[in-house]
């Protein structure tokens, strides 16, 4: 973007005062402090030419074009800046270098670059970005493809940039017509001052009627970046800080920027006014409104300000004051440039920065403003390049869209393009979730293990399964908090493993170990009805085993014989014929003997208990004095096998 001026004209920048005493030195200082950054490259690179080698004026040179934009020329004395020995050079500068050499495509070196920034300045929000984006590239790469480009017809020789959309066609900031005159020169980089120019468009969306917006709107001043409400009758739009039309100053020289408003009476614009939370010692700049025209966003400077500018939102009454305004914060704001705001008819907020990674210059971002946490997206190529690219409008309906980009082969120094959005851009945060399910006792892989994801409100975020390999993968959400995963297969108990979310970091090889389900009979159980057998019964008055009883015993020896972790108690029990007292002996030997029974077979003694119940425990009625058949005394004489602890 070569008119840096309307980015930010006057942002405060490091005031580089050289020690050097030479009357040329002093004169070039002088130019570069008062932000005549044009006349100060010229007289640097004559003081190069000369023999001067030293490190001010390489800052200076660099710092200069690359307020400029020149971001190649910027690159050079940046680097001709740290080869010099002993410099003892702010981070600031590697950050710059870095970012220019990416408009030399030179990404490795860039890369070089911001790990030493990250290592002076591991604080730093960019670093911060950067540590967490290494791959940066890729992840544009992804989103790339997205974009049909069209340099339109209304552009000029200058710089024509800022869109917005009005009425049937566009609004947009110009430095085209104002004259060559010195006092229409603009001393930061020798270019005319800007005005708001109106153009129509035709039914095959060609540009036509390219004229002045207003006089009243147009001064001897910048005007640039404009918004307006649906039916036409209010505006907002940028100027520097200015009285009856001409430039005031702060004390440092500079003329801040302004966002002011005008409304629409009779087909004239009238009623300007600027903002309250404007102020002559900062900027206030860019601005754009919510759908329900109850928001305005921009751009400012003010205290409080993190970066070089950031994005501010402010409130706007029904009345039509204006609430306080609110920094959109560290997700969106860096400490470098954050810009040209544009927020959509779904609260999606585009604009330009070149502190969040990027291609080069500024590039073009989006984030939704409905999430809190939701990601900052670069919108990819061919949108974004090496240069600057900047204030992005677009209309979700038709996926049309416009911005402003001083790439090569344009017709000026930053030229209007058109745009048809052919891929929608993915707001949806995804994390990756990926790990594996296991056998407890094995450590073999399991596969077709269902596997759960759920958040702290227990809410499923995702499912999947396991491969053939045991591994499972799928789409989370970006919330920050605490999920738990749990995987569930037929014959295993259910298995979990609890894992963090932060900045939408993914979850990776999380391993969840299923224990396998013991099919044996619970506890309390008796084994005879479990396996559905015959009773072990018994003689009346003997406490031998007999031969029909050998098949159902068996059985209980081939069960315990597979599960061996199972413990029994064998209880026996009489019919109520004899007294009390000798069938509670009988019950205990005939217990024993079927216990022996099993031992004998090889069943461990300390899995085996038993105990005699004599006749308190009957399956019937048939109890003392109570008339029965030989076959319902028959059903009382019988041994169990209870499963116990």
């Amino acid at each position: 973007m070569k008119k840096t001026g309307y980015i930010f004209c006057g942002l405060a920048v490091m005031a580089m005062m050289a020690s050097a005493q030479d009357k040329k030195v002093k004169k070039a200082d002088t130019k570069f402090t008062n932000y005549a950054y044009a006349s100060a490259i010229q007289s640097y690179e004559q003081l190069v030419k000369d023999g001067y080698t030293e490190e001010e004026v390489y800052k200076n040179l660099g710092n200069a074009n690359y307020l400029n934009a020149n971001y190649e020329e910027a690159s050079s004395w940046y680097g001709k800046l740290f080869a010099l020995e002993g410099a003892d050079i702010d981070p600031e500068y590697m950050y710059r270098y870095a970012q220019t050499l990416k408009s030399l495509e030179n990404y490795t070196e860039s890369d070089t670059w911001m790990q030493k920034f990250k290592n002076a300045k591991a604080n730093d929000q960019r670093a911060l970005v950067f540590n967490e984006n290494q791959d940066y590239l890729e992840q544009i790469e992804e989103r790339s493809g997205r974009y049909e480009l069209r340099n339109i017809g209304l552009n000029s020789k200058v710089s024509d940039f800022a869109p917005s959309f009005y009425e049937e066609g566009l609004v947009f900031s110009t430095a085209r017509d104002s004259g060559l005159l010195t006092k229409n020169i603009h001393k930061w980089n020798d270019g005319s001052f800007l005005n708001l120019y109106k153009a129509s468009q035709d039914g095959q969306g060609n540009f036509t009627d390219v004229d002045k917006l207003s006089k009243k709107l147009n001064k001897k001043t910048h005007e640039s970046s404009t918004a307006f409400t649906k039916d036409g009758s209010t505006m907002y739009f940028t100027r520097n800080n200015s009285d009856d039309g001409k430039f005031e100053r702060d004390e440092e020289g500079v003329s801040r920027l302004k966002i002011y408003r005008a409304t629409k009476e009779n087909g004239e614009w009238k009623n300007i006014e600027e903002l309250p939370f404007n102020g002559d010692s900062y900027s206030v700049a860019h601005p754009t409104l919510n759908k329900e025209e109850t928001k305005l966003y921009f751009a400012s400077d003010m205290p409080g300000t993190k970066g070089e500018s950031d994005i501010y939102v402010v409130d706007i009454n029904k009345d039509g004051t204006f609430g306080t305004p609110k920094n959109l914060g560290e997700r969106i704001n860096t400490e470098a440039r954050e810009t040209f705001p544009f927020v959509t008819e779904s609260d999606k907020l585009y604009f330009s920065s070149d502190g969040h990674p990027g291609l080069g210059g500024l590039d073009v971002f989006a984030t939704d403003l409905k999430n809190e946490r939701g990601e900052i997206y670069n919108v990819g190529r061919p949108l974004n390049g090496e240069e600057d690219d900047f204030s992005y409008i677009i209309d979700e309906e038709t996926k049309k869209g416009f911005f402003a980009s001083n790439r090569k082969g344009g017709q000026g120094n930053d030229d209007i393009y058109s745009f048809v959005e052919m891929k929608p851009l993915d707001f949806t945060c995804h994390t990756n979730i990926a790990g594996t399910v296991r056998d407890q006792k094995t450590n073999a892989l399991l596969t077709d293990a269902s596997v759960t994801v759920y958040d702290k409100d227990n809410k499923v975020v995702s499912s999947s399964s396991t491969d053939e390999n045991g591994a499972f993968e799928m789409e989370g959400n970006c919330a920050e908090g605490s999920y738990k995963v749990v995987a569930t297969k037929a014959d295993y108990e259910e298995g979990n493993r609890t894992f963090m979310t932060v900045k939408a970091e993914d979850a990776m090889g999380i391993e969840i170990v299923l224990a396998q389900v013991d099919p044996s009979a619970p506890v309390g159980t008796d084994l005879a009805k479990y396996l559905n057998i015959e009773p072990i019964y018994f003689d009346f008055d003997k406490y031998f085993i007999r031969e029909d009883a050998r098949i159902s015993i068996e059985k209980v020896l081939a069960y315990l014989n597979e599960y061996p972790s199972v413990n029994v108690q064998v209880r026996s029990h009489t019919d109520s014929r004899a007294n009390d007292a000798y069938n509670m002996k009988l019950s205990a030997n005939r217990a024993k003997a079927t216990a022996d029974y099993l031992i004998a077979a090889g069943i461990p003694s300390n899995r085996i208990t038993y105990e005699g119940y004599g006749e308190t425990e009957l399956t019937n009625n048939c109890s003392n004095n109570v008339p029965c058949s030989k076959e319902k005394h028959q059903l009382n004489r019988r041994s169990e096998f209870i499963v116990v602890e």
